[in-house]
This record gives structure tokens, C-alpha cells and sequence, in this order.
């Protein structure tokens, strides 16, 4: 079975820890918890063990046609349109913390901060691992992350957008606004504990996308020397405010096409990242070519912004002993019934990584999804997916944080 081959990865890292003996979470020497640590060890032997995490954006709050009920407690962790497809949940949740640094009761996508909350620790509790990332306003200017969006509502204030990173730094017109908005995200990291009073790890993955200009904190807005001080701002301050239940993922764009230096020109340091990430979504038509030699299946393009960047990120992370994966992708739509079998796991197979995580499935725009639901054409390719020795779905689990 597909946990037997979790278990023997993280076999090096194997301590007492949840197995009902005790529910102490002592610190480590990097002054994050013992539980957080093993993760780290588990996700960086993961891509050793040639098997990958499946992940899925807002996975259990809604999906195509349904929404959870916010209000009822019984409804957590109970639906999933992956889980409605192959019978499972995704290994890795991942969820948004943008407007949270508002003070909002709901993020960006209107599902309350309290249900986040409540589905992190469900997930946990049934051995998965969240990951959070973080589109939050612009402190200059009051507009959202997008570039693009902030300057069509306002075209005057477009070229304010150029000064957001270094308002935000020490001396900054916006530094103490911004101090404010890192305490409310380490307020709501650190209330992320069970009953039982375990802090639940997670994965926090801010500043993504950068080596692209559509944020405000993208390539074309700040020096790189400011965007490695905005890294170093985000995590001093987290760990001053006492978070020790999070890692950090560095996720470029495809930007960087395939070159170490201009994916590492940004990179904030070893001491502050713990998982090296890329962010490539599938934009390429199928080719409509029907061969006799393949059985009729269709021809079409090799994806070659994903195989040369994650080849080098597999590579850079091996070399900076930190953990890969490959932190958002999909197929908008899915318009190719085999997309999971012929496209994308064949790359991961080449390329081992400890994740791979699939955007949302918006309930608000039908035509906005990026993994199956019953009926959609992907479905019996993704169960096929689901079986593949390679991918772990939640009931593989077994260990992630021993």
C-alpha cells in the first residue's frame, strides 16, 4: 500500500509523538516545535521516496455547485469534490489568509478566517498538512494584490504600486501598518492548537509568484535586495510574535526558465526557507492528433515550462538541503480527459517532489476549476491518478509528523 511506502521515508525520523502516549510538543533546537521539524525531515524525504502529496485549494469549503454551511460545526471536513470522485481527500489542503490582515472575519474568497481554522485542525487530526498562502491588500494604496486590478479601479495610483515593498520596510511610511497586519497573521498561526493542545504545523508560502510583476511585491516593483528584506521582515517578526508551527515556501513563477541564478537572485536564505517551490500552471492546448500507435489517445504538447524549471528546482533544493515541490498548478477547466495521467504525472515521475497542489474549484465561477467533480470528463482519468503508487491522497498518510 501507498502508506507502507510514506512510513519507510519517514522511517529516519520516527519518534514518540502521536501515538496517544503523549500530547507534549516540546521545542526543538530551531525553536520551533519537535512536530514541525519532523514534517520538515518527511517533506524533504518525500521527493527521495519518488512519492508526492496531492493537494487541492479550498478543497473541503466548496466546490462546483455546493458551499459548506459555515454556521454548523457537523459539516467540517466532510465534502470534497475530490473526495466525491475517488472516495478520499487530498493529503494537503491549502487555504488563503488575504483580508485577514484587515481584521475581516472572512479571506479574499468569503470563507470565514473561524472555518480555516476549524478545517486545518480536522485535517490534521486525520494526518494531512495545510498550507497556507497569503494575498493580501497593498499597504500603500488600499487595493488588492493584482497589479493589473489595482490599476484599472484606479489608474492615477498606478505608479504608487512601484513603492509598496519599501513603504512596508523599516523607516517605511507604512511600517507600522504593516507590523500590525504580521500580527494578526502570527495571532492566527498560533491559534492553530487542538484541544489536546497540540500546535498544528503548517506551511506558509507569502511573497509567491514574485519572479512575475501581476503583485505588487513582484519583480518589476521592488529591487531584489527588498524583496529579501520583505522575506526577513515577514519571518523575524513571526517569530518574535512566537509562531513555531510554520515552514516556509519559496515559490517562484516559471519566470526563471529553467536558470538557478534567476531563480536564487530573490531567494531570501537558508535560515529563513525551508521548502523551494514553483508555480506553473498547464496554459497549452491539447493537439487534436489521433495516432494509430498510441490507441487513439491525443497528441499534445510537451510541457516544457514545467519539465526544465522543476527539474532545476529539484536539483537546487537537493543542493540547499531543502524540500521541493511543485506549489500550484492545474489545467483551468480541464478539457483533457487524461490531463492527470498523461501530462502531469509523467513529469513528476521524472521529477520527484514532496507535493503537488491543484488551485480551487470556484463555486462562483463554474467554468474556474482545477480538479474533477462527478461527471467531469478528468473524473475516471483522476481516479487512475489516485491509484498511481507515486500519489498520496489522506488515507496514505501514515507518520507525516513522526
Amino acid at each position: 500500500m501507498k502508506n507502507i511506502i510514506l512510513a519507510a521515508a519517514a522511517l529516519a525520523a520516527l519518534t514518540a509523538c502521536t501515538n496517544g502516549k503523549s500530547n507534549h510538543d516540546p521545542l526543538a533546537d530551531t525553536g520551533r516545535t519537535e512536530r514541525t521539524e519532523r514534517l520538515l525531515q518527511n517533506l524533504r524525504q518525500l521527493g527521495d521516496s519518488a512519492v508526492y502529496l496531492v493537494g487541492h485549494h479550498d478543497d473541503t469549503v466548496y466546490g462546483i455547485g455546493w458551499e459548506a454551511d459555515y454556521t454548523a460545526d457537523s459539516t467540517v471536513h466532510q465534502r470534497s469534490d475530490i473526495r466525491s470522485v475517488c472516495g478520499d481527500f487530498p493529503a494537503l489542503l491549502s487555504f488563503d489568509l488575504g483580508h485577514l490582515e484587515l481584521g475581516d472575519a472572512q479571506n479574499l474568497d468569503a470563507v470565514p478566517f473561524s472555518r480555516i481554522r476549524q478545517e486545518i485542525i480536522a485535517h490534521f487530526d486525520h494526518g494531512g498538512l495545510t498550507t497556507l498562502s497569503w494575498h493580501l491588500n497593498n499597504p500603500l494604496t488600499g487595493g488588492t494584490s493584482w497589479i493589473e486590478e489595482e490599476s484599472s479601479r484606479q489608474p492615477s495610483s498606478a505608479g504608487r504600486q512601484e513603492g509598496a515593498v519599501p513603504a512596508i520596510l523599516a523607516d517605511g511610511p507604512t511600517h507600522n501598518l504593516f507590523i500590525t497586519w504580521l500580527d494578526r497573521v502570527a495571532d492566527f498561526l498560533n491559534s492553530l492548537e487542538t484541544p489536546y493542545g497540540v500546535r498544528v504545523p503548517v506551511l506558509f508560502r507569502p511573497w509567491h509568484e514574485h519572479t512575475g510583476s501581476w503583485f505588487w511585491w513582484g519583480a518589476d516593483h521592488c529591487t531584489p535586495e527588498q524583496y529579501k528584506a520583505l522575506w526577513q521582515l515577514t519571518v523575524s517578526r513571526l517569530r518574535e510574535q512566537g509562531v513555531v508551527n510554520a515552514l516556509y515556501a519559496y515559490s517562484p513563477g516559471t519566470e526563471p526558465d529553467g536558470n538557478v541564478e534567476k531563480y536564487l537572485e530573490r531567494y531570501p536564505g537558508d535560515d529563513i526557507i525551508d521548502l523551494m517551490g514553483l508555480d506553473c500552471y498547464y496554459k497549452a492546448p491539447p493537439q487534436p492528433s489521433p495516432t494509430e500507435t498510441d490507441g487513439g489517445r491525443l497528441e499534445r504538447t510537451e510541457w516544457t515550462s514545467l519539465e526544465k524549471n522543476i527539474a532545476m528546482v529539484c536539483r537546487v533544493a537537493k543542493e540547499h538541503d531543502k524540500a521541493a515541490a511543485l506549489t500550484e498548478t492545474g489545467f483551468e477547466g480541464l478539457p483533457v480527459p487524461d490531463w492527470w495521467t498523461a501530462t502531469l504525472a509523467p513529469v513528476l515521475e521524472r521529477h520527484p517532489v514532496s507535493y503537488v497542489l491543484v488551485w480551487r474549484n470556484a463555486r462562483e465561477r463554474p467554468t474556474h476549476f482545477f480538479a474533477p467533480y462527478p461527471g467531469q470528463q478528468s473524473a475516471s482519468d483522476f481516479v487512475r491518478f489516485y491509484n498511481d503508487p507515486h500519489t498520496l491522497f489522506l488515507r496514505d498518510l501514515n507518520g507525516l509528523y513522526q
